[in-house]
């Protein structure tokens, strides 16, 4: 018995934390896959044991030349994706930490001035923006973008200036090495450069809730100004928190939704008075407080369907019919790696000068990693030029000292 599929399949049950670690690897790597839940279809189990000698081993990977993993780590998925997790040289003139936006745009102009580059990327090379459904913003693209299609674009145009790319790579450290820079990376490998650009950019929170990784991209966002115009005419679109993002993403979006609901964990909104108060005379806005997110249920066309939302003074559940959800708790900068190394604000964005440097001489910092910026793509992307501007005049400056 065998699994016939032109995709990746992977056969687990959503309490086991390898088939979420695995479902995870392959989401942020952007590879296609089906998944089968041995709870939902047990008879599936026989599956899992004809390729494991009667052993019941989750997850079962099944790929489409018939060839299988069995508990794979990430690295053996990487390698069997694969994935360039190896540097091809130890030297080069400019590593740029993060491939999204920001970073593939400080590469091709670096490249384009005959710089050696390399990316260095932890999960898939385009970053938010290329989990994104579809960019309408971004100038260039009158009938919007898909998230993943620019994303490609950038990275074709990257190698064609002959910008080396790793993936599923993380960086561990960046320390000084004498004139150059030692950047040490989760494989064991260490790249040194005179410069380096960290564009890592920041996370958005989730609510860890049950099925929101499912349904991220389809119904799940976490920016309306991107995604709000994809509800235009819905009848009820839920924002999960009640700061001053959600309240001003939530107003946005009654441009689109025939209705919006505001849901707040705790007993009080976190905005400002003004927020608060346009929020509650708005004809077409509801808050509730004191209420959790505990799950996001899919439809049948696999979007999300309706939010369940726990009141957390009863425990009382209940299906909150929604097209949408728009989540706003917070951003967290990819900067655990620079802890003691550089100069980071209180909230871990990377604090830089007005020409992109920071307190490490030749390491410079730009898009939503940095302290400051606007955290939209388009300002990504004009960081990323700028940025490798200044890093081309350091760059002038330390040949000239040698």
């Amino acid at each position: 018995m065998d699994v016939a599929s032109e995709s990746i399949t992977v056969i687990g049950a959503n309490w086991c934390p390898d088939c979420r670690r695995a479902k995870a690897f392959l989401g942020e790597q952007r590879v296609p896959f089906e998944w089968v839940d041995l709870e939902v279809r047990p008879e599936m189990t026989a599956v899992v044991e004809s390729y494991n000698h009667g052993a019941r081993v989750i997850p079962t990977i099944v790929f489409p030349d018939g060839s299988y993993l069995s508990e794979p780590s990430n690295d053996e998925l990487a390698d069997k994706l694969g994935l360039a997790r190896s540097a091809r040289s130890t030297h080069y003139d400019l590593v740029v930490v993060g491939g999204g936006p920001t970073g593939l745009t400080a590469a091709i102009y670096a490249a384009r001035e005959n710089e050696r580059v390399l990316i260095v990327e932890k999960s898939a090379v385009g970053g938010q923006a290329g989990i994104t459904e579809r960019l309408d913003n971004y100038p260039g693209f009158p009938d919007g973008v898909a998230g993943h299609e620019l994303a490609e674009r950038m990275r074709r145009q990257a190698e064609r200036y002959g910008v080396e790319i790793l993936q599923a790579v993380a960086v561990a450290s960046i320390a000084p090495d004498g004139r150059e820079l030692a950047v040490a990376t989760s494989t064991g490998d260490v790249c040194r450069a005179p410069a380096a650009l960290v564009a890592t950019g920041s996370l958005y929170r989730r609510t860890g809730a049950d099925g929101e990784a499912d349904l991220i991209g389809a119904g799940i966002h976490f920016c309306a100004t991107c995604d709000g115009p994809f509800y235009r005419g819905v009848d009820e679109v839920v924002v999960v928190g009640g700061g001053n993002s959600g309240l001003e993403e939530g107003l946005f979006l009654t441009q689109f939704a025939q209705h919006v609901t505001v849901v707040e964990f705790t007993e009080s909104l976190a905005a400002s008075r003004l927020l608060q108060d346009k929020v509650r005379a708005h004809p077409r806005m509801t808050v509730v407080t004191n209420t959790a997110v505990a799950g996001f249920v899919a439809g049948e066309t696999h979007k999300l369907k309706s939010v369940v939302l726990e009141d957390r003074a009863t425990g009382a559940r209940r299906d909150h019919p929604a097209s949408g959800a728009f989540v706003f708790i917070g951003l967290d900068p990819n900067t655990s790696f620079l802890a003691g190394a550089i100069d980071l604000d209180e909230r871990g964005f990377v604090v830089t000068d007005e020409q992109f440097r920071t307190s490490m001489p030749g390491v410079f910092a730009a898009g939503d990693v940095r302290r400051g910026s606007t955290k939209q793509l388009a300002s990504a992307v004009g960081e990323g030029a700028a940025a490798a501007i200044q890093i081309r005049y350091h760059l002038d400056k330390v040949e000239a000292a040698r």
